[in-house]
């Protein structure tokens, strides 16, 4: 998916125009925000659990490499080839090889996000194999002119009902549904063919287990398992290297959060623990499973600042919560992980320099680290890559002054209370007689579109020194 991070200023006053997205991100609060809270009173002891993830999961990125060892031990003697791949570019590689090895012309694939950071279905289109979507959203997103997705777990949430019943007449070519039952039932008789007639399926892996050998898969609609069990015979699963799981009950810990964090649910409809091809005595199961593990910029953040973003699950929880995400949407973020968590990932996987506005895309209010099921500390790693993009000097020169000058001020009190004391006073001569500031001299940013609350024309000290 190519990076388009440095236009995000442009796209964000496209999205905010757009008065039927703004509709459709309404959903965000209304149903997973309300949804999560829910869901979370099931648990007994809900920081205790989130305690326990955050735990588990970093013990996992401090010894990456041994984990990863074991996994790949583990899954080797149950029949797996595990791969490699340092690059995004080199994992679509790996995949295309091995569809091209097993002579493969219709590849089914289930929701992944890292396949989008690959580019996978570009690259098996180059190669002459034919990608299918099965995830709803997804196959929405594909025959809709392969449109990026706008969440990690729902990836067409900024669309709504009116505009996939469209979407489905044109592409179908049938009579115009909008009984949501019928509209799906119609998805999956268009379907239902392609499973049928796939050589090779291609899922992610919400976490691999060292200890088995297998891979995790979470979803709600069972299109997994049509990629992986009924009609391909080469299965392959994408995923990240941080992904690594040591044991079973570690997963069963983070399964207790993902999906009350993601979608407000106590279990996902299907949780599928695969462990190699089919064996003799097995009735259904590819011949052969592959697992490429993708580094991508994964291992740059190990032994960093920004280490604790690895452990990450992927709930998307941040991103529904953020008052910048609910008013924008994922697109405006332009690569694949939106919201808080891409603000991080962006600027770390691609370049900050590619990414320039993303970590200030945020109010910095704290909440995508209070609902993150694994405490990651989200604002403080925000507020890093602004330090960094100051240091590297690639923030506007007006802004490094503007900071530049505040610190001086900053760092001498008696300076400091002088310049506060004629600012407010100065903002009070500005509202005139009204309790708000409709222009306001170097803040334009903020007046041009709403008004700023009139300050009383006295300084925080002087209002407690009067009080007391």
């Amino acid at each position: 998916m190519q990076v388009q991070s440095m236009h995000f200023k442009a796209r964000v006053g496209e999205k905010l125009a757009d008065k039927r997205l703004q509709a459709n991100l309404k959903k965000l609060s209304t149903k997973w925000v309300a949804g999560r809270a829910s869901a979370i009173l099931e648990l007994d002891d809900f920081e205790g659990t989130r305690d326990a993830a955050k735990e588990r999961r970093m013990r996992a990125i401090e010894n990456l490499d041994v984990w990863l060892e074991t996994f790949e031990k583990k899954a080797t003697e149950r029949g797996a080839t595990v791969l490699y791949a340092e690059s995004a570019e080199d994992a679509s590689r790996l995949v295309v090889e091995i569809a091209k090895k097993h002579g493969v012309k219709k590849v089914t694939k289930s929701k992944s996000m890292v396949s989008e950071e690959m580019a996978l279905n570009k690259a098996l289109e180059a190669a002459g194999v034919q990608p299918v979507e099965t995830d709803l959203g997804e196959y929405i997103l594909q025959i809709n002119n392969n449109e990026a997705p706008s969440h990690i777990v729902a990836p067409v949430v900024h669309k709504d009902k009116d505009e996939i019943s469209d979407l489905f007449a044109r592409v179908h070519n049938r009579p115009r549904l909008t009984d949501i039952p019928q509209m799906t039932r119609e998805a999956r008789e268009m379907l239902r063919p392609q499973f049928l007639s796939s050589d090779m399926g291609v899922t992610g892996g919400n976490f691999v287990i060292a200890e088995t050998g297998s891979v995790a898969i979470v979803t709600n609609e069972g299109n997994e398992g049509m990629c992986t069990i009924l009609p391909p015979k080469v299965h392959v699963v994408v995923t990240g290297i941080e992904k690594v799981l040591p044991t079973l009950e570690d997963f069963a810990t983070v399964l207790r959060l993902l999906p009350r964090s993601a979608t407000g649910q106590s279990i996902t409809n299907y949780v599928s623990l695969l462990t190699g091809p089919k064996r003799e005595a097995d009735v259904e199961g590819p011949e052969h499973m592959y697992f490429v593990l993708v580094d991508a910029g994964r291992t740059n953040l190990v032994g960093t600042d920004f280490q604790e973003m690895l452990r990450c699950i992927r709930c998307g929880a941040c991103m529904n919560h953020c008052p910048v995400y609910q008013k924008i949407g994922g697109h405006s973020y332009g690569w694949v992980y939106p919201g808080p968590m891409g603000s991080v990932l962006t600027p770390s996987y691609v370049g900050i320099e590619n990414a320039i506005d993303l970590p200030q895309s945020s109010t910095l209010c704290g909440e995508c680290h209070v609902v993150c099921p694994v405490k990651i500390p989200l604002p403080d790693l925000l507020r890093k890559l602004r330090e960094k993009q100051v240091e590297q000097n690639l923030r506007p020169k007006a802004e490094r002054l503007s900071l530049t000058l505040w610190a001086f001020v900053a760092k001498r009190p008696a300076l400091y209370r002088l310049a506060t004391k004629i600012g407010v006073r100065f903002m009070r001569m500005m509202a005139g007689n009204g309790k708000t500031i409709s222009k306001l001299p170097l803040a334009g940013g903020w007046t041009d579109y709403r008004e700023m609350p009139a300050p009383s024309g006295k300084t925080f000290r002087e209002l407690y020194k009067q009080r007391r």
